[in-house]
């Protein structure tokens, strides 16, 4: 069997993760990294046997054996390079958030079709074995009718003064960074909300340091959320029918435990051996959506990903974020 071979634009924490990652599949490999920095890119590669370093991203692009691209860049820079990768012939796996607002996610989703190649986001709890189990839980209907979702997600950052996190020029704020995980948590179980009510506490430098929202759907049930970077929460998540509910167990998003509780009084409990971070899913679906021929991925379409942009437009339209490049 052929090696997947990726490319990775971005040499920040997250590239290193989703490399290291998909270093513990047999057939996935990192042939190649872009940096607008030589030595940054050199410097990552090290660790790598065989990767090749480029000093610019259109370098990147224009080596033919990739197979795919993984965009790790800040959020301001996903559009301008997944279009570009697109532009080049390659299939897109772009770091969440997607972009910095669903104007921005169309332009990129209609670039994927412009161009016939592959893109997805790259929300990889989404593609966790955990996530496919709670789905199934789900779409069986053991739980009844779903009245109610609560998820967090706090990490203590902001007081790390973290630039990607607390600089308005590269849209910071718990929101896009922490907060699409349980947004994308609550869209996965429930679908788009009718209505969105959302409050915020900011930073000096003005962006939110904290987010609370409430999602009314059509069918009377709710989503009650909320992110933070101010504090460490316990960053779990119920999902509560007539029948039962379902807790999954710090930390959500990640590969977890999880305990379904039914009402006629019957406990089933779901452990977790996984090994490894987790990013390597995504990898595995997105290989798999390209050598296919399919341009995107059921498990998480464009159209998806646009809904969950526009969520997020609405929150930060509510609270009052808006970032100094937008119009």
């Amino acid at each position: 069997m052929s090696e997947f071979k990726w490319g990775i634009i971005g040499t920040g924490g997250i590239a290193r993760a989703f490399a290291t990652d998909i270093a513990l599949l047999g057939d996935h490999v990192v042939a190649a990294v872009g940096s607008r920095s030589l030595e940054k890119a050199e410097s990552f590669v090290k660790s790598i046997p065989g990767a090749k370093a480029y000093g610019s991203y259109d370098a990147l692009l224009n080596d033919s054996h990739i197979d795919a691209i993984y965009v790790a860049t800040p959020h301001p820079s996903h559009k301008e390079n997944v279009i570009a990768a697109l532009n080049a012939g390659k299939p897109v796996l772009c770091e969440k958030p997607f972009a910095v607002n669903a104007a921005e996610a169309k332009e990129m989703v209609a670039a994927a079709k412009a161009n016939n190649v592959a893109l997805m986001e790259a929300m990889w709890a989404r593609f966790l074995p955990h996530y496919a189990k709670i789905r199934e839980i789900v779409a069986s209907g053991v739980l009844g009718q779903i009245t109610t979702i609560h998820a967090d997600h706090g990490q203590r950052l902001a007081d790390q003064n973290i630039p990607r996190l607390v600089e308005p020029s590269l849209a910071g704020g718990a929101l896009l960074d922490l907060g699409i995980y349980p947004i994308s948590f609550a869209h996965m179980i429930l679908g788009i909300p009718h209505s969105i009510t959302s409050t915020a506490v900011f930073t000096d430098k003005g962006v939110d340091a904290q987010s609370s929202m409430i999602f009314d759907y059509s069918n009377g049930a709710q989503a009650v959320l909320n992110t933070t970077m101010i504090v460490q929460t316990p960053c779990t998540a119920v999902i509560a029918g007539l029948n039962g509910y379902l807790e999954v167990n710090r930390t959500f998003y990640n590969p977890t435990s999880m305990r379904l509780t039914l009402f006629d009084g019957t406990i089933t409990d779901y452990p977790s051996d996984y090994k490894g971070h987790g990013l390597r899913e995504q990898a595995v679906e997105f290989a798999r959506v390209v050598k296919s021929g399919a341009k995107e991925s059921p498990i998480l379409t464009w159209a998806d990903t646009i809904a969950i942009m526009e969520i997020m437009d609405t929150v930060r339209s509510q609270i009052g974020l808006k970032y100094p490049f937008e119009n």
